[in-house]
């Protein structure tokens, strides 16, 4: 069958090339079994597709249903989709049918698919592999032939990576892929669609269909359209039905578009502030990580200290920083009084000389000191100082063996 009959028949307009290859993949796939995922955004007519598929297909005499698995809400898809029993959860007064056994040997399109549920999921996975499917509440398996075809506005394949979509499932479902092309991508369809849309209007609303000048035409196709299709046949409306001149400049049209700021650029996977769960896994490495490292600074710094201490002659050639000299290093001279250096005294007899004492850094010994602190501060009581510690007291009094700590 020819595109244009097929266009003619579902009434789709366009010539763009992308619509096109979609079409010719949609006619392809039709007189097979094979499971299509239909990719692209919301309004592009999507439905259109899945309703093409079918009707050319060996089940076109057989029902065919469209389901959006985003507006079921998520406690009840299960049901909706594969049935219930009597008695199965509240309000389950009667035992139903699912719609894959009241299409059964017809199609069913899945619209929204990204917003199924994980154990929704596995069930539709096991209805695609092998036919089978149990209905909520029972635990008899039923057979189903059924095709399926789904389609979404998401990118699965990333939902995969974020586990929000099973990826054996969207590896099945994408057998055929499909991908329809954005309204803005098809600037050559824009007018012709929007003279379509008007000329309906007018038969609708019995008036004279409107007429846009050349300006009026640019600022239409050049247009965003985030809605695509269904936006472009609302705008039309509006301008049919509220324009009082049927003359339609490039200012008239402006006022009947939205203003939209936002931007299509890229953006990085994860977003700000996003954490891995690889990252920071084990905070108590990382806080004893951060503990040893401050611990080492200070060793570093009393060591130099002492070495002042003890060599004056250090400090009386090191180079004085002032405010003038700070304002040189920016940039920005000043004629601020120089500040002169303050010297240590050469007696040393008046300062205490203090030995460096290399603490232990073992975690048991950390462990064991503040298991006796936390003893101490709660006079004894376990129960308290295990609360303190983060431990249960069973492995409080285990530490107390293991460390052979004595309690006062």
């Amino acid at each position: 069958m020819e595109l244009q009959s097929i266009k003619n028949r579902f009434g789709i307009i366009g010539n763009s090339p992308g619509l096109n290859h979609a079409l010719h993949v949609a006619v392809q796939v039709a007189n097979t079994d094979l499971s299509v995922l239909i990719n692209g955004e919301s309004g592009v007519g999507k439905e259109v597709f899945s309703q093409i598929i079918h009707s050319l297909s060996a089940r076109k005499h057989n029902p065919f249903i469209a389901v959006n698995c985003g507006a079921i809400p998520e406690g009840t898809i299960d049901s909706e989709l594969f049935g219930h029993e009597k008695g199965s959860f509240t309000g389950a007064v009667d035992s139903r049918k699912g719609y894959f056994e009241t299409v059964n040997g017809g199609t069913i399109f899945l619209d929204e698919i990204g917003e199924l549920p994980l154990g929704t999921q596995a069930r539709l996975l096991r209805v695609l592999e092998a036919g089978e499917y149990i209905r909520v509440g029972s635990s008899k398996v039923q057979k189903t032939d059924v095709r399926v075809i789904a389609a979404t506005n998401k990118e699965l394949i990333e939902y995969t990576q974020t586990n929000k979509f099973r990826e054996d499932l969207y590896y099945r479902l994408n057998t055929v892929p499909i991908r329809v092309p954005a309204l803005r991508d098809r600037k050559e369809d824009i007018y012709l669609l929007f003279r379509k849309f008007v000329t309906d209007f007018a038969d609708r609303y019995k008036g004279t269909p409107v007429q846009l000048d050349e300006g009026a035409k640019d600022v239409l196709i050049n247009y965003p359209w985030p809605g695509n299709v269904r936006e472009l046949k609302n705008i039309a409306e509006q301008i049919s039905v509220l324009s009082q001149d049927k003359s339609i400049n490039a200012i008239t049209m402006k006022s009947f578009l939205p203003e939209h700021n936002y931007s299509r650029l890229p953006v990085l996977a994860g977003g700000a502030g996003s954490v891995s769960q690889s990252e920071f896994a084990n905070e108590r490495d990382i806080l004893y990580k951060l503990f040893f490292d401050m611990k080492k600074d200070v060793n570093e710094l009393k060591k130099m200290f002492f070495d002042l201490l003890q060599n004056p002659d250090i400090a009386r050639h090191a180079p004085v920083f002032n405010d003038q000299s700070f304002a040189e290093l920016n940039g920005n001279p000043s004629n601020t009084a120089s500040s002169k250096p303050v010297f240590l005294p050469h007696n040393t007899d008046m300062i205490d000389h203090h030995e460096d004492v290399e603490e232990s850094l073992s975690i048991m010994d950390k462990e064991k000191e503040l298991i006796i602190k936390a003893l101490k501060k709660h006079k004894g009581k376990r129960k308290d100082a295990s609360l303190d510690l983060g431990i249960s007291e069973r492995t409080l009094y285990r530490k107390l063996k293991e460390y052979d700590i004595v309690e006062s």
